[in-house]
């Protein structure tokens, strides 16, 4: 097997003038330099497929996927056999929950969060046209669930359990030591759609208690159109129905030739994560509380969306009083930031996820979400501050009928 790759290229140098500035890293992350270093020569120099077994185009390939399994087994502190590859956390998060319910008996419960991303609520809503009796559970003001709820939530028949590690929206961090062990001691399977949290805050699956685990490569600094599913392999192996039939490949749950640059990227961003983790997560938040002051002191009528402390580092998700949320994106064309999930930015309705946190509309509309990053400087986020308040101000002026002096 290949040595794990090295770390030799810097990251690129950024200065003001490039704009918009990238403030949007929970809809997607760059691919860092260093990634795509250990990732070109398998696009042309050793572009075998995995898996073709009888010649050494194909052996170099595997060897190349079974290292990329063994660098994101070392982040999440696993066994690689437990991993397989998908095209992304959407594919994971379909697997894990069709995957559970298609093999469990017919009528069997499912239960899931009101703030789960897309990628389980509609395969859920989806199961639940097809028969099986699912169960969305609130959250509170901070978009937090309360275990007690899904413990009184969980009934005989209940299959799987559904909660993401953090959100995509407000960056809250669910208690899911405590959902774990309630699962655990019901004898209910749980998954957890941790999309946003591999790379960005530590996970021991060792320690934590899920059975299952999405994770999407684009996310980490990792190329798009990768992803994994953890599956639990010790005690009673769970076991999957697959969505896709032909080849038995991924231990014949995910059937079709493996993008071996891709996975080779997915592996080498999570070395990278791995190596820069603990560091990383100390700058970002401290930038993150840098914006968050920032706009507090040239603003006034804010306020911060998800908990305050457990919470993703990068994640600031704000709403502003007295502002059009349209004109608010509309105006906002220095900085690239999001009003909600990247995966449902076209849909004119208020964001499910701060509906379900209890936030009125007017204000669920005037929302922002600042996503920081590896890349994201001091220098970004003073003039995020100075821009945003700018803009913020003159639409506030306009509302009220306020025209500056020219």
């Amino acid at each position: 097997m290949n040595p794990s790759p090295t770390i030799a290229v810097s990251p690129p140098s950024k200065t003001l003038a490039q704009r918009p500035i990238y403030l949007d890293c929970h809809a997607t992350t760059p691919v860092d330099p260093r990634v795509l270093e250990v990732m070109l020569p398998y696009f042309c120099e050793k572009f075998g497929n995995a898996a073709s077994v009888n010649h050494a185009f194909g052996w170099r390939a595997a060897d190349a996927v079974e290292q990329a399994r063994t660098q994101i087994a070392t982040l999440l502190r696993t066994i690689p056999q437990s991993l397989i590859f998908t095209s992304g956390a959407t594919e994971a998060n379909n697997l894990a929950l069709k995957g559970v319910l298609w093999r469990a008996p017919p009528g069997s419960h499912l239960i899931v969060g009101a703030t789960e991303h897309r990628s389980v609520l509609d395969p859920a809503r989806r199961l639940e046209r097809e028969g099986y009796a699912l169960t969305i559970l609130p959250v509170d003001r901070f978009g937090r669930l309360d275990p007690q709820q899904v413990a009184d939530a969980i009934q005989p028949g209940t299959a799987l359990v559904s909660v993401m590690l953090a959100n995509n929206e407000v960056g809250t961090i669910h208690p899911l030591d405590e959902i774990g062990d309630i699962c655990r001691r019901r004898n209910v399977l749980l998954h957890c759609d941790a999309a946003q949290a591999v790379g960005r805050i530590a996970i021991d699956l060792e320690q934590l208690r899920v059975d299952l685990l999405s994770l999407s490569g684009h996310k980490l600094y990792g190329p798009q159109g990768i992803g994994a599913l953890y599956i639990r392999r010790d005690r009673a192996p769970v076991r999957l129905t697959p969505l896709i039939d032909g080849g038995g490949h991924e231990q014949r749950l995910r059937s079709g030739t493996l993008p071996v640059p891709l996975v080779v990227g997915l592996g080498a961003a999570c070395a990278l994560a791995q190596e820069l983790l603990a560091v990383e997560r100390v700058r970002i938040a401290a930038l993150r509380e840098r914006l968050w002051d920032g706009l507090q002191r040239r603003l006034t009528d804010l306020s911060l969306n998800g908990h305050p402390t457990e919470r993703l580092p990068g994640n600031l998700h704000v709403s502003f009083d007295g502002v059009d949320g349209e004109a608010l994106m509309q105006n906002l064309k220095e900085i690239a930031v999001s009003s909600g999930s990247a995966c449902t930015s076209a849909d004119p309705e208020p964001s499910h996820v701060l509906r379900a946190m209890g936030v009125g509309e007017q204000l669920s509309k005037a929302s922002l979400r600042f996503g920081l990053g590896r890349f994201t400087t001091s220098d970004e986020i003073d003039f995020a501050i100075d821009y945003t308040a700018e803009v913020v101000t003159r639409l506030r002026q306009r509302a009220a009928g306020f025209t500056p002096a020219v």
